[in-house]
This record gives structure tokens, C-alpha cells and sequence, in this order.
């Protein structure tokens, strides 16, 4: 390790910095070059740092209480009321809905063992609770968004959405397969035209290597109405992404996304445009969880529950048993009333920076056939019905872009009910 000491010479340097930096503030038309996180310096307007600077006042509200977190997020606890849901035009005069005392009835499992769940009592389900601090009762805990975050996106107007050309031509029979968008997937799926009104699993949770800034790797549920080649497409997602890009970093983050509009103009990731309305004072969307599984040692899991609430219509998140929040159901057209099919498995993207397929991994970055502790998995796939009720998912199917490079393989057991392993390294001799 380097120490670095600091010099008078160093002092007067700061100084310098200090006033050039202000300098820039008051005089418009001058550019800054900023050092942003995974990215080569920049010449950046000052302009343009003021439209950066407006829109993160946006988003990252006041806070009553401020938490640094060991990974070097700031989590800012901000009053419920005060978040930036309340920016959309739609939710305006919304009030915040009562977490329904009417939850998905649940089954009864004898788990397995081996299985260990974030449960908030043996291990820390987030990085930023390993000190013990946490946001006050009537606060909801928001991940500060910085000008380097903005910055490492294409525009200001891009910051925080997925980018619409990855999302067409979509097969209708198995969305996001093969379509050349330079999306991969192993998911399984329902049948197409079903009256959902919900999904759960337990997702296993890695760390898995991303080769490039700009992909990543992510594991969650998708409840969709609606097909991938129609422009009403109408989704909610939840689940674990590693995503260097969107967080400066390659940790597996929590993450929510949603589009009414098949990723057009509508939706963002998090809380990063005003949509969710989160209600808990304990789990931040966006920050990293911790611990992961690793190769035949200890597993771990997360359990995504989403399901519409028959009373208010809103669609609610929890995180093992604690609910986090929900979509209002004025954001959506065709979720409005209820969800056609679901998807549980991952997805990478495969940019092929260096001529040859990413060598980004999926789930563990094994291949299904290695089993338990080798390969990730999802577990106790259910679905909710109109009579919020909990069913173990029947008659699913898999889809696989390229079982060379990430693959699928479902089963059935009493614990673990309909699950499946699935992932894969990306890159290797058959996958090139």
C-alpha cells in the first residue's frame, strides 16, 4: 500500500482547485474536466452541470438523517412525503396507501438446511445496516444519486432508464430470446394470456464478474401484460442486478424497474424518476446486499414478492416479509387491471466489446447441470390469483438464447416446490 503524506506544495494546490471550481460556477460557458467512476475524464459544460445539478435535486430530497454506508453509498432518510413519487403529475394529491392487511396467503415449507434467508436478525440483508443505523420511523431510505452517476449515462435524459433499441423486435412466443438486441436470458416463463395478479420466488444471490462497464448481470421476476413487440407493453421487475454503469460499482444491488410503454418514454430503475412509493423505513432500493453465496460454501437467498392489492389496485414489493412499497396503479394502462404471463430467470448483456461473445457471468457463472452450490438457482415459484391467493407456478416453460453460453433446467420437490437452476460463464470454447 501507498501512503500518501500531504505537503504544504499539495495544500496550495487545493487552493487553486477550490477557485477554479468556483470560478466555473459564476461564469457560465467555461468546461471542467471531471475523473467520473469506470470512465476516462471528460470535458464537461458548466451548463450542463447545472441541468445535472437540478435534476438530482429532484431526486435526492432533503433528508432528515444522512447514512454512510462501508461500501461508500450515502443513504439519505428522507420524510415519506417528500420523495420523488410525488413529482409525477399523476400523483400529485395521491395519499399514501396502508400496506394491505390482506397479503398473498402463504404455504407453510419445511426448508432446506443448507438454505439460509436474509431475515434481519443473523445477517445483514443490505451493506448499509452494518453498522446498525438505521432511518427514522416516518423516513424512507433513498440512495443518493451524484453528478459521476449521471454522468457515466448517455444524457441526463437517459440516466436511470434502459436503453429502448434493446427492447424490440421481441419473439412473442419467448420474449427477449435471440432477438440480436444484445440481451441474453435463461428464464422460465408462464403461458401468455393467464390472469395473473402476482408472482413470488426466492432468488439466489451472487457476485457474479461483469467484463464490461456498460453490461451487467441480473437475477429477478418480471410480471408482464402485454407482449415485447407491442409498443403497450406494460411490465414490473424486481429482483438483484450487478450493474457497474447505472452504480459505479459491480455489487449485487436490489433493483426495480417498470415501463407502461415497452421502455419507451415511461419507466426508470429505483427510485430514479417518480413512480414508486416506498413506505418502509428499512430497506433501500439500489443499495448492495450482503452476504452472497459463493461456490460450495454457504447460500444465500432473497424472496421478491409482487402482488396487486384487490382493494386500492396498487402493486405491492416486499423482500422476505417486509414490504417496501408499491407501484400506484395510475402509472400503468394494462397492469391497471391485471398481469398476463411472468418470468423468473436472468439476464446479461452481451455486447461483444472485444469481438467475441461477453464473458459476463449469469446467476454464478455455472452451468445448470453443477447443482446445489454451484449454480444459482430460483426457488418456490408461485403465482397469485384473482382471489390473492399463493400457487406453486404449474406448466411453466424455459427459454435460453444460447444454452452455450447460459442455460436452464427446471425441477420439483415438496421443499422447494417448482424451481430450476440456471447461469452460465458466457464466454468459453462452445460460445464464442
Amino acid at each position: 500500500m501507498v501512503t500518501l503524506r500531504t505537503t504544504r506544495r499539495d495544500s496550495s494546490f487545493s487552493v487553486i482547485v477550490v477557485m477554479c471550481i468556483v470560478f466555473i460556477v459564476f461564469f457560465k460557458g467555461c468546461t471542467v474536466v471531471l475523473a467520473l467512476n469506470y470512465t476516462n475524464h471528460k470535458r464537461v459544460s458548466s451548463l450542463r452541470l447545472e441541468r445535472i445539478q437540478r435534476h438530482l435535486n429532484k431526486i435526492n430530497k432533503p433528508a432528515i438523517k444522512t447514512i454512510e454506508s462501508p461500501d461508500g453509498d450515502i443513504i439519505d432518510c428522507v420524510r415519506r412525503h417528500e420523495q420523488p413519487a410525488f413529482d409525477h403529475p399523476l400523483l400529485r394529491n395521491h395519499r399514501i396507501q396502508r400496506v394491505p392487511s390482506e397479503r398473498p396467503r402463504f404455504k407453510v415449507r419445511n426448508e432446506e438446511n443448507e438454505i439460509k434467508n436474509y431475515n434481519g436478525s443473523e445477517h445483514a440483508w443490505q451493506v448499509w445496516h452494518q453498522r446498525g443505523d438505521m432511518c427514522p420511523k416516518g423516513t424512507v431510505p433513498i440512495r443518493r444519486s451524484s453528478v459521476h452517476d449521471v454522468l457515466r449515462a448517455k444524457s441526463l435524459y437517459h440516466y436511470g432508464k434502459k436503453p429502448t433499441r434493446l427492447h424490440l423486435d421481441r419473439r412473442v412466443d419467448a420474449p427477449d430470446v435471440g432477438s440480436g438486441n444484445a440481451h441474453e436470458h435463461a428464464f422460465a416463463h408462464t403461458g401468455r394470456s393467464q390472469e395473473i395478479y402476482g408472482a413470488k420466488a426466492a432468488i439466489n444471490v451472487w457476485d457474479p464478474k461483469v467484463e464490461v462497464v456498460k453490461e451487467f448481470s441480473l437475477s429477478q421476476i418480471w410480471i408482464i401484460s402485454g407482449s415485447f413487440n407491442d409498443s403497450g407493453l406494460n411490465t414490473i421487475e424486481a429482483g438483484w442486478q450487478a450493474y457497474p454503469h447505472l452504480y459505479g460499482d459491480s455489487r449485487p444491488r436490489l433493483f426495480t424497474y417498470w415501463t407502461r410503454d415497452a421502455y419507451q418514454a415511461t419507466g426508470c430503475y429505483n427510485l430514479l424518476c417518480a413512480a414508486f412509493v416506498q413506505t418502509n423505513n428499512k430497506i433501500a432500493i439500489g443499495a448492495a446486499i450482503s452476504p452472497v453465496s459463493s461456490v460450495s460454501s454457504n447460500q444465500y437467498d432473497i424472496t421478491i414478492l409482487i402482488w396487486k392489492d384487490p382493494k386500492q389496485g396498487c402493486w405491492w414489493l416486499a423482500l422476505d416479509d417486509t414490504v417496501i412499497g408499491y407501484w400506484p396503479a395510475e402509472l400503468f394502462t394494462r397492469l391497471a387491471d391485471h398481469a398476463t404471463s411472468v418470468e423468473w430467470g436472468g439476464e446479461v448483456v452481451n455486447s461483444r466489446s472485444n469481438g467475441k461473445h461477453t464473458s459476463t457471468q449469469m446467476g454464478s457463472g455455472h452451468f445448470a447441470q453443477d447443482g446445489f452450490g454451484q449454480s444459482s438457482f430460483f426457488r418456490n415459484l408461485e403465482v397469485v390469483d384473482a382471489d390473492n391467493n399463493l400457487s406453486s407456478a404449474q406448466h411453466i416453460s424455459t427459454a435460453a438464447a444460447n444454452p452455450n453460453c447460459y442455460d436452464i433446467k427446471t425441477f420439483y420437490s415438496d421443499g422447494w416446490g417448482t424451481h430450476f437452476y440456471f447461469g452460465g460463464p458466457g464466454y468459453n470454447p462452445k460460445c464464442q
